[in-house]
């Protein structure tokens, strides 16, 4: 099944993609959208091109574990898009990924405005490589 990832931002938002055997995480695209409402319609747009099975939304914690307002505005947008689409929307804790993000640019030497293209994108695929792992750690027997 294919698995598309959301990293959502109030200005760019990256999405990703796994293959059909939930092995690769590779990165789509970096929407810029300043309006919820048009940009679940743009991601759920694509879920349908890409033939996903399942669309996870990255939840930001705070590092204790906590809900925060970033939290809860991303808690409002997957239930947004769960309105528009007729696959499960999942939130995941995706905690450090854009600072994990922003390290693995800083090693490829990625600067200046290609980085502020990529850097969503780049978030979204980490999001959807941790979430692949615990599916393969937890894959029924």
């Amino acid at each position: 099944m294919r698995i598309l990832a959301v990293d959502y931002g109030d200005a760019r938002t990256g999405i990703a993609v796994s293959d059909n055997s939930e092995f690769l995480a590779s990165p789509v695209c970096t929407i810029t959208e300043y309006h919820a409402d048009r940009l679940a319609q743009k991601i759920a747009d694509i879920a349908a091109q890409q033939q996903a099975g399942e669309i996870i939304v990255g939840l930001p914690l705070n590092m204790n574990g906590t809900r925060g307002e970033r939290a809860e505005k991303c808690e409002a947008f997957g239930e947004m898009l769960r309105q528009l689409v007729d696959v499960e929307v999942k939130m995941w804790d995706e905690r450090s990924t854009t600072v994990t993000a922003h390290r693995f640019l800083n090693e490829t030497n990625v600067r200046g405005k290609k980085r502020k293209a990529v850097v969503d994108t780049v978030a979204a695929t980490i999001i959807l490589e941790s979430y692949l792992a615990y599916r393969r750690k937890h894959k029924p027997q």
